[in-house]
């Protein structure tokens, strides 16, 4: 029990001096990386991000890759849709004790532009 407790008093002892640096060390050590503070206190996910914070000026200016695939993909994520999923809800609609087609799925359907 007593070797369990000085093993804990020296884990505890040793995570305090590793945190017992003041702020002054800690700007100093920014200034020597180069630290730059974020664009906004805001998160990006969150919606009011867009209203408080330029997000372009915090963006990249190569922007990631995927994101320009997905504008050359999205026409042809239109097409499948207005070919092959809409079609689907038409017919399930028609029969919806067959199919499962519920009012959800009727709202969902109706707010498509």
């Amino acid at each position: 029990m007593r070797t369990t407790a000085l093993a804990l008093g020296i884990l505890l002892l040793a995570t305090a001096v590793g945190c017992a640096e003041n702020r002054q060390q800690q700007a100093l050590a920014d200034a020597d990386t180069g630290y730059t503070p974020p664009v906004s206190i805001y998160s990006v996910m969150d919606p009011t991000s867009l209203i408080y914070t330029d997000v372009a000026a915090g963006a990249t200016a190569s922007d990631n890759p995927w994101r320009w695939t997905g504008f050359l993909l999205h026409p042809f994520g239109v097409v499948i849709d207005r070919v092959v999923n809409r079609p689907i809800y038409k017919l399930t609609s028609k029969m919806p004790y067959l199919f499962g087609y519920t009012a959800e799925d009727s709202m969902l359907d109706s707010q498509r532009r």
